[in-house]
């Protein structure tokens, strides 16, 4: 019987149209924007200046604090800016503007495609080139890597736990990996092992992908400590606490962090990025990014370089089609809006969905019936509804005792309401309100 979660989750449809289609490189675009803040935490200082001249992999902006991320040039050519530009979202951020010129990247990068194999390195020499090299989790949450291996004093890891589960629909750029790089993400899986020092370790993988499964179980094999764990399709399994219980049989606590039951997790794509920060001395500067749709001509998975407006990965799709509503950065489950197509491909972009206008129709919100579906739903033993009218009623501290941080945001009780109220919507406002009132009260 195959492994699942025990609290809640729903079964959106998967709409995995890009899941047959191999890994394609995008051309190099006239001009990246790099933004300076890509990661959770503080926004990287710049080390370049306007006018200089920069090669692929050269440091650009140097991490800021513990818990941030170094920036380096995806591309060769000049800086024409440093300033201010809109994100996705159309918010204003410092970014790193560069013209291209040529593609000539610093010789110490190992560019080719043979895998090589794992050198003698002490775990501080493996967390030491992650750091340099600016990885961050490629799952979309972006915290900074080489923290999330350094564990707070008193804990210690006794497993890895690596995240190939892609439960969001739509998504298939992590599958790809896994077919294409089974290789190289099984010794970046060793790096991080070592790097904790355990000698445990579980791919987690749902199992509508039974290809990647079969294939790292081959792999595997080869594989001292390595466990590929085929797990039951249930949304939203991805979730770090999800994962750690379907996998382990361990309920990380309340506010607790996955280390308070010995576990580090990390997604397949980071997996991968550090087998070629410490294998191949090679920042990250590139990433694998699914653009999909119903509507889209050409759903595919492109190696696109960091920086790369969105809109060239669009037009590589065969442009916008008519009856497109919005552009969605990540999945339709817990993907945002996108109000500027022109906004970069960043560390953390798995994927850009274009919905057309069935898809993106809302219903009219109807009153609450009380029958509890978004309960039952909830990952998190919440209660989505009493969380959303907490928000409408700016009861903060109450929001704070019903545990309004533990939701994960993952969309499954909106998804299942059946009066298509927006509780998400309401619950995202309400933890942003009460994370605020909680910072200020630390001070």
């Amino acid at each position: 019987m195959l492994k699942t979660f025990r609290i809640g989750g729903v079964h959106p449809p998967e709409n995995k149209l890009s899941a047959s289609e191999p890994i394609q490189t995008l051309p190099i675009p006239e001009q990246v924007i790099i933004p300076l803040s890509q990661h959770i935490g503080a926004p990287a200082t710049p080390v370049v200046q306007k006018g200089d001249t920069v090669k692929a992999g050269q440091l650009i902006a140097t991490a800021s604090g513990f818990v941030s991320a170094n920036i380096h040039s995806s591309v060769s050519g000049t800086v024409i800016a440093i300033d201010n530009i809109k994100d996705a979202a159309g918010f204003s951020k410092p970014a790193i503007t560069i013209k291209v010129e040529g593609d000539e990247w610093l010789p110490e990068i190992n560019r080719s495609d043979k895998t090589e194999s794992i050198p003698d390195l002490s775990k501080e020499d493996i967390i030491k080139a992650i750091a340099a090299a600016g990885i961050v989790g490629m799952g979309g949450a972006t915290f900074p890597t080489q923290v999330k291996l350094t564990p707070p004093p008193g804990s210690k890891a006794e497993f890895l736990i690596i995240n190939g589960v892609e439960c969001e629909p739509y998504l298939t750029s992590d599958h790809r990996v896994m077919l294409e790089k089974g290789e190289q993400v099984l010794i970046g899986v060793q790096l991080l092992m070592k790097a904790i020092g355990v000698t445990k370790a579980i791919i987690g993988i749902e199992n509508n992908k039974k290809d990647a499964i079969e294939h790292l179980q081959g792999l595997a094999t080869k594989t001292k400590g390595v466990e590929i764990c085929p797990l039951k399709v249930k949304y939203p399994q991805g979730g770090e606490k999800q994962l750690i219980q379907a996998t382990t049989g361990r309920a990380v606590p309340s506010g607790a962090l996955p280390i308070a039951v010995g576990a580090v997790v990390q997604n397949i794509g980071t997996a991968l990025a550090v087998y070629e920060a410490v294998i191949k001395h090679k920042p990250l500067v590139e990433r694998i990014v699914t653009i999909t749709g119903k509507s889209v001509v050409h759903p595919g998975n492109y190696l696109c370089r960091i920086g790369t407006p969105i809109s060239k990965l669009i037009e590589a799709a065969g442009g916008i089609p008519e009856d497109t509503a919005k552009v969605i950065g990540g999945g339709p489950m817990m993907g945002r809006t996108m109000v500027n197509i022109d906004s970069p491909i960043l560390k953390g972009t798995s994927g850009i969905l274009l919905i057309n206008d069935k898809e993106a129709q809302r219903k009219p919100i109807r009153n609450c019936i009380r029958c509890g579906k978004c309960v039952s739903a909830c990952p998190m033993g919440l209660e989505p509804y009493l969380l959303a009218k907490l928000t409408m009623l700016n009861l903060l501290e109450r929001l704070e005792a019903e545990k309004v941080m533990d939701c994960i945001e993952c969309g499954s009780c909106s998804f299942t309401c059946p009066s298509s109220r927006p509780l998400l919507d309401y619950i995202r406002l309400g933890k942003g309100r009460t994370g605020t009132m909680i910072r200020n009260r630390k001070k």
